[in-house]
């Protein structure tokens, strides 16, 4: 951040008095610009025995396979972020959500939540940031082409908790990769 959003003029980055943390401060205005995590919500979602993923059209990870998710937008809760995500990236809809997934990724300023429910229908296709949408069975899954740690993280519980017949809510502290720690800043 460069510019104040209030009044335009240039901000620094100090610790605001009664603060713990350096902030993007104005000094013209005294505006303080908190930065918080990003939300990313997504869906586990499956029809009968298959699972549904979309192959990305976007950066990061083109071209690799993702859970339908992406940022959380204002107005709107989790579920509904989930929901949107699933029909924009995979043309699908799915029926009653449940929270099944909390990843804190701290490395990279994101929480994750990841829903588990029902396609309405079988009908899927690719939104604009998906090459393809598929669904996969479970030992078609294309681990080695999985884009985000929190989605083999989600799929391996989903695998897991399937074979025992329950879902339990799942909350992880997700470090980061090792591809994204050798990634030059």
């Amino acid at each position: 951040m460069n510019f104040c959003s209030e009044c335009g003029h240039r901000v620094v980055v100090k610790t605001p008095a009664a603060d713990s943390r350096p902030r993007f401060v104005c000094e013209n205005c005294q505006t303080i610009h908190y930065q918080n995590p990003k939300v990313i919500c997504g869906c586990i979602a499956t029809w009968q025995d298959r699972i549904l993923l979309c192959r990305r059209a976007i950066e990061p990870r083109h071209g690799f396979w993702t859970l339908p998710a992406g940022f959380m937008e204002n107005g709107e809760s989790c579920a509904d972020g989930a929901r949107r995500e699933t029909l924009e990236e995979a043309q699908a809809r799915v029926g009653a959500l449940e929270l099944y997934c909390l990843f804190d990724i701290p490395h990279i300023h994101q929480i994750h939540l990841m829903y588990r429910g029902e396609l309405a229908d079988a009908d899927i296709g690719a939104g604009s940031e998906s090459l393809e949408s598929v669904l996969f069975a479970e030992a078609d899954l294309p681990w080695l082409e999985l884009a985000f740690p929190s989605i083999q993280h989600t799929l391996a519980h989903f695998i897991r908790d399937r074979r025992n017949g329950a879902y339990p809510l799942h909350s992880e502290l997700l470090a980061p990769p090792s591809w994204e720690a050798r990634r030059p800043d």
